[in-house]
């Protein structure tokens, strides 16, 4: 069974418009409504491929009802915690004649240390037969940058392997506790190692630094020129075909369900990449936040 988390999840809202004119009304052509959030997405792509999932994370109000029934309307088994707070939304804007898009990102609810608890407790909890625990996306307001560090620690030491897909302080707090896998984009490992990288070889460098801590895969996402997978004996490079991308939302997610399915389903190191490549390409040819 495949786990994830999302500690921060929201409803995403994309609206369809002609153009966006400031100023002016705008009337949306066409709304979109998805269930978001990073671990979210992980569990809606394996559900999609055919794998186990469950999806944990925290909910609350009438948006954190509908996000779990949408998910749930998706075949995805979810065992949330219902907290005090509402569950945040996402707006995205899109233009459906010159395709471009911004986006307004709400900071979300604040979690009680009695909501933590719970949280805890049901990781805590995990069956024997969890394989992979997927945490990933920012935190919530009450939630240290310790967090994913401390979950790491907790699951460890059940000998389950823990996938780690954050930023910032998150993501450098998370990586001392040795998840089994991370996946951090260019930006991101730039921002963990404080420094710009002039060319792919630095990238692997600091990537097999990583890797000597004891972290088993460091996969780098570089959107359209591909993925690096790093590990401790072997660098691999996958390069996706050219197509017409209409949204990059959540196509670093599809590649992290991507890998871990095929890891899950025994292929081999090299084909967990390309599955990873794969389905991160497949999602970008989607519009929206759709997968």
């Amino acid at each position: 069974m495949i786990y994830t988390l999302t500690l921060n999840p929201a409803l995403d809202r994309t609206l369809l418009v002609k153009k966006l004119i400031f100023e002016d009304s705008n009337r949306v052509q066409k709304e979109l409504r998805y269930a978001g959030g990073k671990g979210i997405d992980v569990s809606r792509v394996i559900n999609e491929l055919g794998g186990r999932t469950i999806a944990l994370g925290f909910v609350g109000g009438y948006d954190g009802m509908e996000l779990e029934g949408r998910l749930i309307n998706e075949g995805i088994n979810c065992d949330f915690v219902t907290i005090a707070d509402e569950t945040r939304i996402n707006i995205f804007v899109e233009n459906i004649t010159g395709g471009n898009r911004t986006s307004l990102h709400a900071k979300g609810p604040e979690v009680s240390p009695s909501e933590l608890a719970m949280l805890y407790n049901k990781v805590k909890n995990l069956p024997l037969s969890t394989s992979w625990f997927v945490m990933s996306g920012s935190l919530p307001l009450g939630l240290s940058d310790n967090i994913y560090s401390q979950f790491t620690h907790l699951l460890r030491d059940k000998g389950v392997k823990v996938f780690l897909d954050s930023d910032g302080e998150a993501l450098k707090k998370g990586i001392k506790a040795l998840p089994f896998a991370i996946k951090p984009n260019l930006f991101e490992i730039e921002r963990l190692a404080g420094k710009k990288f002039r060319n792919k070889k630095e990238i692997i460098i600091f990537g097999k630094e990583l890797v000597s801590t004891g972290i088993k895969f460091v996969l780098i996402s570089m959107a359209e020129k591909g993925m690096l997978l790093i590990t401790n004996d072997t660098v691999l490079e996958a390069i996706p075909p050219k197509v017409e991308v209409k949204s990059t939302i959540g196509a670093g997610d599809a590649s992290v369900a991507g890998f871990i399915f095929a890891n899950e389903k025994g292929m081999s190191i090299p084909d967990c990449l390309k599955m990873a490549v794969a389905c991160g390409t497949a999602t970008a040819l989607t519009p929206g936040t759709a997968l």
